[in-house]
């Protein structure tokens, strides 16, 4: 009888990521953002920074439920849909690097953009690998198997880093092993070049310890089912949650906690902190039942995925539709720069475009269409 009000708090995590995920993707120009609102430069941890491994907590939880199923399905059609929707999530974070497929010329024409330049990793490539690589560990192996193989990644990954990078610096951004990987198996013109040179963030070596983010989630989502919203439940899930903040602390002299490397004390200090969130979560919205507020961010969590391809692209097909113009600029200049000149100014675009975004959410959810990707 109150099966969906009994896990609300997951429901509204989920929606809090995407939510702050929106506003931290998208600042307004013309100001330096807070700093609260970046990502640390390299080594070093801020709000920002959890942004991303919450989401993929997230989607742990998320199969936590939807993996039940499969149980009662044959090996084959488990595999095609496990497949089918690993494929379509990577395809699509892919085209969305290569759309809108076409750039103006110089001269006012209008040429194909070459598909060779397109960044092939990125945030729904990991998401899409992440489902993936756990779906099948969950499916097939033992709790006691993913659980060692999550200490595996995560050691594993430390020592890769160790042997295989640059003797004299092997966490730097230019001479990680990750790096050396991306470009010999990708080159340089299908990574990403944010940093000023080729690297990817989405990498294809740190998306193996990011993968732990998903397992934490999904057996965080399992617990909560399984021992409820009581007392014991918060207790225990802020145990957890300050162990692994604690490790990180501890292996951070090292191995730096590192967004842009997924390191493995940044996977520890993430999913601790998830952990405590969803604590909190739980006692404010189960036990003292304060849920008057929750409405807005179950929006955004009933087409989450959905709703972030959404502010992905927004801002990119106006730009298309007004090629002249920096619209996303322009507004700024006029208007929240005017009001509000400095980092306020671009925190209220970022609110206002996020506002836009739900709005989108708020039709798909008073029209009762939930887009599965």
């Amino acid at each position: 009888m109150n099966q969906p009000q009994r896990f609300l708090s997951l429901d509204v995590f989920r929606g809090m990521t995407v939510c702050f995920m929106i506003i931290v993707n998208t600042p307004g120009s013309g100001a330096q953002p807070f700093a609260m609102l970046e990502h640390a430069a390299w080594h070093g941890f801020t709000p920002t920074d959890l942004v991303f491994p919450s989401f993929l907590f997230a989607v742990g939880n998320a199969m936590s439920f939807s993996m039940k199923k499969f149980g009662l399905m044959k090996d084959q059609e488990v595999l095609t849909k496990i497949f089918k929707r690993t494929l379509l999530i990577f395809l699509i974070g892919y085209l969305m690097y290569w759309f809108p497929f076409f750039h103006y010329n110089d001269g006012g024409g209008i040429s194909l953009s070459p598909i060779g330049n397109t960044r092939i990793l990125g945030v729904l490539q990991r998401i899409g690998l992440c489902y993936g690589i756990v779906s099948l560990m969950i499916h097939y192996l033992s709790t006691r198997w993913v659980i060692i193989l999550s200490i595996l990644f995560l050691l594993g990954y430390w020592l890769v880093l160790l042997l295989f990078g640059n003797p004299a610096d092997p966490f730097s951004m230019t001479g990680n092993a990750g790096q050396y990987l991306d470009l010999f198996l990708l080159g340089d013109k299908h990574l990403y070049h944010g940093e000023g040179i080729a690297f990817d963030p989405e990498g294809i070596l740190s998306t193996i310890p990011s993968c732990v983010n998903v397992i934490i989630g999904y057996y965080a989502g399992r617990f909560i089912q399984e021992k409820g919203k009581g007392f014991e439940s918060i207790a225990k899930l802020l145990m957890a949650g300050v162990l692994l903040v604690f490790l990180a602390w501890c292996w951070n002299s090292a191995f730096p906690i590192n967004k842009k490397l997924w390191t493995s004390s940044f996977v520890l200090i993430t999913c601790g902190l998830d952990l405590i969130i969803i604590a909190a979560l739980i006692y404010i919205i189960e036990v003292k039942q304060s849920v008057r507020w929750t409405g807005f961010f179950t929006i955004f969590g009933k087409n989450p995925l959905f709703i972030y391809i959404v502010a992905d692209l927004l801002l990119i097909i106006i730009n298309t539709l007004f090629p002249k113009s920096d619209f996303s600029g322009w507004i700024n200049t006029v208007f929240f720069q005017a009001i509000a000149p400095g980092p306020i100014g671009s925190l209220l675009f970022a609110i206002s475009f996020m506002l836009v975004c739900w709005l989108v959410g708020y039709f798909l959810d008073r029209k009762k269409i939930y887009i599965r990707v």
